[in-house]
């Protein structure tokens, strides 16, 4: 059975979980307490050199880390993934924005909030996330005017990727979704996607969550 190394809290976990359950395949959860090092400890590395959450070992003992290559791969041969080539490397350019101008900025930003951590940021630094968090909420209101979903008419792992963290935006202090209405239009689209998972995670489980990681 494929178990995935998991922090409920995390949108990035989230992201397998969802995916796993669109393709109900059985797994095995092991949550990682990323705040208090376990991450770090050499055995975890071994699993994800990162330290980070999610990670996956699959049933012959390899292991994957980062959450849009997992999505990548266990998309492989279901409807979540083209099969046409130019298809699959638009889905690897919209995964490939959602970590370098959502998942780094507006992830970033929801969970210094969320934890209590702005205060302890450069002002700077926090209106540079903010910015940039806007920017990229403009790009993607700008595409998503053209397509229904992130890659034509099809709802991909790209969705997926690009779901987590854009649909919490407005649990970043300062970023609100309100002026991009097709971002908002497309949350709901998937929303509706038979075998959403809706239920996540507060950090407020964790009483460790107010940590700066190790």
């Amino acid at each position: 059975m494929l178990t995935l190394y998991d922090y409920l809290p995390s949108q990035n976990a989230w992201k397998i979980r969802q995916l796993l359950h669109h393709l109900q395949r059985p797994y095995r959860n092991v949550m990682v307490s990323i705040f208090e090092g376990e991450g770090q400890t050499e055995a975890y590395r071994r699993i994800s050199p990162t330290g980070t959450v999610p990670a996956v070992m699959f049933e012959d003992g390899r292991a994957l880390s980062e959450s849009n290559p997992i999505l990548f791969h266990l998309a492989e041969g279901t409807p979540y993934l083209p099969d046409d080539g130019f298809a699959r490397a638009k889905v690897l350019q919209w995964m490939s924005f959602e970590q370098e101008r959502v998942e780094s900025q507006i992830g970033a930003l929801r969970h210094w909030t969320l934890t209590g951590k702005l205060a302890r940021r450069a002002p700077v630094l926090v209106e540079m996330k903010r910015n940039a968090g806007h920017k990229a909420l403009g790009m993607l209101d700008a595409h998503l005017a053209q397509s229904a979903f992130i890659v034509g008419d099809a709802y991909t792992v790209a969705d997926i990727a690009l779901f987590a963290y854009v649909s919490r935006s407005d649990e970043a202090e300062g970023l609100s979704l309100a002026p991009f209405a097709q971002v908002r239009a497309w949350i709901e689209r998937v929303r509706e996607q038979p075998g959403f998972l809706a239920e996540t995670f507060a950090y407020a489980i964790d009483p460790n969550s107010s940590r700066d990681l190790p």
